[in-house]
């Protein structure tokens, strides 16, 4: 075999695939026919952090000892799975939206994805890869049923769900991105 097909396999990503191929799919079903409006915001960026939650167990291998180990670099390969889950993530969603319902703007989604997997990368690090999800999870919660409040902390703490165009909840959304990755890449996952 050779080694991508065994990081796969020990990074769960079959399973994550077909997770992500089905919380799509739901998606889809769910969605109004065209023309009777758009699927709900908040539904969308649920969707978004299931996949990338449920990707995101992948960030940990079966040892973490026994990989830590390895006489391979690891800080290219845990940035660009990182990238990847972000990537594959976000695309179902696009697929969806290329299949007929209008979902939301592909910049919305991007940026999206791109802030919740720094928010799966950096769950990893502190608190294992079977805890990734905690993160992404836990701060939709407190969107969906906290209070957002007002200005520049309401786009800051509350960047999934503002318009694109949102500067705060874009460089938000960056700087996520860029300290997950980068503290997973070269820590790796919790023991």
């Amino acid at each position: 075999m050779r080694w991508l097909v065994l990081y796969g396999r020990a990074r769960q990503v079959p399973a994550s695939a077909a997770v992500c191929a089905l919380t799509a799919l739901a998606l889809w079903s769910l969605a109004p026919g065209s023309g009777e409006g758009r699927v709900d915001l908040a539904t969308v960026v649920l969707v978004l952090t299931a996949n990338v939650a449920a990707a995101g167990l992948g960030l940990g291998g079966q040892d973490v000892l026994l990989e830590r180990t390895a006489a391979i670099r690891w800080v290219t390969r845990r940035a660009a799975h990182v990238l990847l889950i972000g990537a594959v993530a976000g695309a179902a969603l696009l697929a969806v939206q290329a299949a007929g319902p209008e979902l939301a703007p592909v910049a919305l989604v991007a940026r999206d994805s791109a802030g919740l997997v720094g928010l799966a990368a950096l769950g990893a690090t502190v608190f294992g890869a079977q805890f990734a999800w905690t993160l992404p999870t836990g701060w939709l919660g407190l969107i969906l049923f906290g209070t957002v409040p007002a200005g520049r902390v309401g786009e800051v703490t509350g960047w999934m769900l503002m318009p694109p165009g949102t500067t705060a909840s874009t460089w938000t959304a960056l700087a996520l991105l860029v300290t997950g990755t980068v503290l997973y890449a070269v820590a790796g996952p919790r023991r």
